[in-house]
């Protein structure tokens, strides 16, 4: 046993828990705040370009309609070429216009360009349009003339530009670099805030409970391991305290249910030993009966029965000792035949006058485990028989009898006594082992190891009565190939 409980350990390593540091919560922290910020810093700045790109073709307008006003206040219009072109060369054009009251004339104009690619009215633009037109210039502008025009101020006249998209796109590209420079600064700066805000609330704390709890987990027995809470009132500080709480009675439910092993190991190596000598004794108390000695012939019979008592109560508690009981093998058996068998084994005799009556017909079948169900059975039976014992009046009727029926795919075994009852401490701790004894010097182990093993099968025992006169206990056992 210990060999291969030592080949499962090796087979089995426990874990140490530690985390690399890429699938850490600090790293994923880090990492999504990094993409969250970005992906925020890139909402704003596309729109951020988009209005960059309006504002510089504005201004352009701007521009274009100062000049053009000085020139229409003025008292000569025609410019000599080379002050025209040192003009448009300010102001960047190649042509500009103005349209007063549907009358249009060019004021400057250098050279016409064959065409137009793109018009554009500054005063009806739309922001989503706005967006496209300045990207469109971005990815695929450099070699096309845009027509700009729109109202300046409250004059009312339109004015109107031809411009060539060079110079729009370089100053976007520059715009746009610096902007993805500023944000990627900021968002660095951002996340590490953040991260040093949340990895310092949350990610420590959370850090130091799983710490502590495999430290813990590695030695539950040392006082040291518990953790200490910190003072805090939030979500971490409780839990944090409940982990506390709950590290404290876990080790000292450990230290007690070690205390319990170890007294247990002796209990049950005391119990090994005392059954073997009852055993001993029980054969020799046999032999004493065959004396022909009035005397021994009345006490060999009690001292019978006090030695099946203790053998009794040895295999009771040794059985409760049992770390688990084995699952069922179920298969299909006759109870009339296993009830049988649990007659035999009972102390009938014509000196307690206990009348034994086994109802169940010969051909009802129950799918169980024999062994689980004849311990069940020889169980309840023992405790009948002895209830029934101490009853010497020889007008009372002593009879146990055990019946069975089947109701909706369930098999229910009845076992009924015409003791004297139980007594209420016993019905309310009936199942409760070493508290749930109807006599003097009982353990109560017999009941809670039959109710383990009829729910080992998933079904149910219980008291359905216990007055005096008469105790009824039921066992239920789903089964649903059976039939009636």
């Amino acid at each position: 046993m210990a060999d291969r409980m030592a080949g499962d350990t090796r087979e089995q390593p426990r874990e140490t828990g530690s985390v690399p540091l890429t699938r850490g919560l600090s790293t994923k922290l880090l990492v999504l705040t990094v993409l969250f910020v970005m992906i925020a810093e890139v909402l704003i700045f596309i729109p951020s370009v988009a209005n960059f790109g309006m504002q510089w073709m504005q201004q352009r307008l701007d521009n274009a309609a100062a000049v053009s006003i000085i020139l229409m206040e003025g008292e000569d219009e025609k410019l000599a070429p080379p002050i025209r072109d040192e003009l448009l060369m300010a102001t960047g054009v190649k042509a500009i216009a103005v349209r007063d009251a549907d009358v249009s004339r060019i004021l400057v104009v250098s050279d016409m360009p064959p065409e137009v690619d793109e018009h554009i009215d500054l005063d009806a633009i739309t922001p989503p349009a706005a967006i496209a037109r300045t990207f469109a210039t971005l990815f695929f502008g450099g070699d096309r003339v845009f027509r700009i025009f729109g109202t300046v101020g409250d004059t009312g006249k339109i004015f109107e530009i031809l411009i060539p998209d060079t110079g729009l796109r370089d100053a976007m590209l520059t715009y746009a670099r610096n902007v993805a420079f500023l944000s990627l600064i900021i968002s660095l700066f951002t996340a590490t805030l953040v991260f040093y805000a949340i990895n310092r609330i949350m990610i420590r704390p959370i850090r130091d409970m799983t710490q502590s709890m495999l430290s813990f987990a590695a030695a539950p027995e040392d006082p040291r391991r518990v953790i200490a809470p910190e003072n805090r009132g939030d979500e971490i500080g409780v839990a944090e305290r409940e982990l506390a709480r709950m590290q404290s009675a876990l080790q000292k439910t450990l230290g007690e249910q070690k205390r319990l092993a170890d007294l247990g190991l002796a209990v049950s190596k005391i119990n090994h030993d005392m059954r073997n000598m009852l055993a001993s004794a029980h054969l020799i108390s046999d032999r004493l009966s065959t004396i022909d000695d009035p005397a021994v012939k009345t006490l060999t019979p009690r001292l019978l029965r006090t030695l099946d008592r203790a053998v009794t109560y040895s295999e009771g508690v040794l059985n409760y000792g049992r770390t688990q009981e084995a699952p069922p093998s179920r298969r299909r058996l006759r109870l009339h035949a296993l009830i049988e068998e649990v007659r035999s084994v009972l102390p009938l005799d014509a000196d307690n006058r206990i009348e034994f009556a086994n109802a169940v017909s010969e051909d009802f079948e129950i799918s169980a485990d024999s062994e689980h169900l004849f311990r069940v059975l020889a169980n309840l039976c023992r405790n009948a028989v002895q209830a029934m014992t101490g009853d010497s009046d020889p007008s009372v009727i002593k009879r146990l009898t055990v019946s069975a029926e089947h109701t909706d795919h369930t098999a229910r075994i009845f076992v009924s006594d015409t003791g004297p009852g139980l007594p209420q401490k016993a019905r309310e701790n009936l199942f409760a082992p070493f508290r749930g004894s109807a006599k003097s010097g009982g353990t109560g182990l017999g009941l809670a190891i039959a109710q383990e093993l009829v729910r080992a099968h998933g079904g149910a025992l219980e008291l359905v009565e216990s007055v005096g006169g008469h105790t009824l206990f039921a066992i239920s056992i789903p089964d649903g190939t059976l039939t009636a």
